[in-house]
């Protein structure tokens, strides 16, 4: 007879215990401990022992990965430059961000290759899928819909039809009839992830999981779901806002430096080719406190518009405000101007804000943090045709940043004249048609030669 165990599982990390604690010991989180029954099954190892060899590293066969198209340029750059047959995607967002709908539309894109697709979803019916593929466009008969949770009854369609790739929506929907737990919880994530992971390794199926995340952004359930899958992608962005941004957090065929953006129409998702004009329309003519400045994501320049608002403070203790990067190191950047510049910073209030609504954390915007800060301070605009990216150390020095000429070439191309770089990016830059290229050492150079 197979034992039952009690054990307690923690939602948030997947941490096991013999008994219920408040705090759970792995993440430090409160009451996220639940009980779940697991039954012990006696295993016997003697016929896969006989199927098992160690090999050596010379006698193992490597050969390049066929990859084939999403049908979306954007999310291919994200997966390292298309779908590999046999991976295990998981896709994360907030509720109502567009996972459903991007994956939705890739199905037709694949459908359109003659590729045969499954979509498998357990929080809609039919009829709701068909809604939602209508507004999104025309379908092709390769693709099949198929309304279930089961696990055991999922897997054995995926046997049987054998397509070529399946979307899963969502996995914390599965309910394996092994498991006593409720759906969703920490087992029946794991278990189902583990079942899908046999699926696509076995059959050389490639499965997108859909998984929903928490109140602090991370994909629900435990870690190790995330250890389990070949690729991360997180759907990010304002679901108020019309763009969204693709992030690979990570990627075992691929680089997680890459990011795909996205804008959200009627009609489904649309890919912005040039996020950097995307990010500056609307930019204000003639104001204070505007400059614009280059981020890296990738191999990819993207053009950003930082804001910022420095006003006399009203209490003794002067507010600091950042939207979309670091306040810390907006504060640090600030003692860095009351120190070598002898601006009076600590007695007023400080508003940053990336415009557009996306987030950057790149050393290379703390030149543009600086000069919209100076800008906003002393009440003087800056030239709408000047781009400036660069580190700013505590010294104030003006530190060099990777792919310069990237930077400034795509700069180029939306017709910016000026460009304000670290002097020791200079001499390795090219010269490019109609962008004056000005090297500074520090911020007091800088503020100089641009305000």
């Amino acid at each position: 007879m197979a034992k039952a165990k009690t054990v307690y599982f923690c939602q948030e990390c997947g941490y096991e215990s013999s008994k219920w604690m408040g705090q759970c010991p792995g993440c430090r989180q409160w009451n996220t401990l639940v009980e779940e029954h697991i039954e012990k099954r006696p295993v016997s190892v003697e016929k896969q022992l006989a199927a098992v060899r160690p090999v050596s590293l010379p006698e193992i066969e490597t050969k390049e990965e066929a990859r084939f198209a999403s049908g979306f340029p954007e999310l291919d750059r994200v997966l390292g430059g298309g779908i590999v047959p046999g991976s295990l995607v998981l896709v994360g967002g907030d509720p109502g961000i567009g996972k459903s709908t991007l994956l939705l539309q890739v199905c037709r894109n694949l459908a359109e290759q003659r590729v045969d697709v499954l979509y498998i979803s357990g929080e809609e019916s039919l009829q709701q899928i068909k809604l939602r593929a209508q507004r999104v466009g025309q379908f092709s008969g390769s693709m099949r819909l198929l309304c279930e949770t089961g696990l055991e009854v999922v897997s054995e369609v995926i046997r049987r039809e054998k397509p070529q790739a399946v979307v899963i929506d969502s996995i914390q929907t599965m309910y394996s009839e092994a498991v006593t737990s409720s759906p969703g919880s920490v087992s029946q994530v794991r278990e189902a992830t583990a079942a899908f992971l046999q699926l696509a390794k076995g059959l050389g199926i490639t499965i997108f999981i859909v998984g929903h995340v928490t109140k602090e952004g991370v994909v629900a359930g435990p870690r190790v779901l995330e250890h389990m899958v070949d690729t991360v992608l997180y759907f990010e962005g304002d679901r108020h806002a019309a763009y969204r941004i693709l992030r690979g957090v990570k990627n075992r065929f691929g680089s997680t430096n890459e990011i795909g953006v996205f804008e959200m129409r009627e009609e489904g998702l649309r890919e912005v080719a040039n996020p950097s004009e995307y990010m500056l329309n609307g930019k204000p003519e003639g104001a204070s406190g505007s400059v614009v400045a280059c981020s890296m994501e990738g191999t990819r320049p993207v053009l950003l518009e930082v804001q910022a608002l420095v006003c006399r403070s009203n209490f003794g203790i002067p507010r600091r405000t950042a939207a979309g990067t670091d306040t810390n190191r907006v504060n640090l950047l600030m003692a860095v101007l009351e120190k070598r510049l002898n601006l009076r910073m600590g007695e007023c209030d400080a508003y940053v804000n990336i415009a557009g609504g996306i987030r950057m954390s790149e050393p290379a915007l703390d030149l543009g943090i600086v000069l919209a800060l100076i800008s906003s301070y002393k009440n003087r605009n800056i030239d709408e045709k000047t781009i400036c990216f660069g580190e700013v150390g505590l010294s104030g020095e003006v530190r060099a940043v990777s792919m310069a000429q990237q930077r400034v070439q795509e700069a180029g191309k939306l017709g910016f004249t000026s460009c304000i770089v670290p002097k020791a990016n200079l001499d390795a830059l090219k010269p490019v048609a109609g962008v004056s290229l000005i090297g500074v050492a520090n911020v007091m150079e800088a503020v100089q030669k641009i305000l």
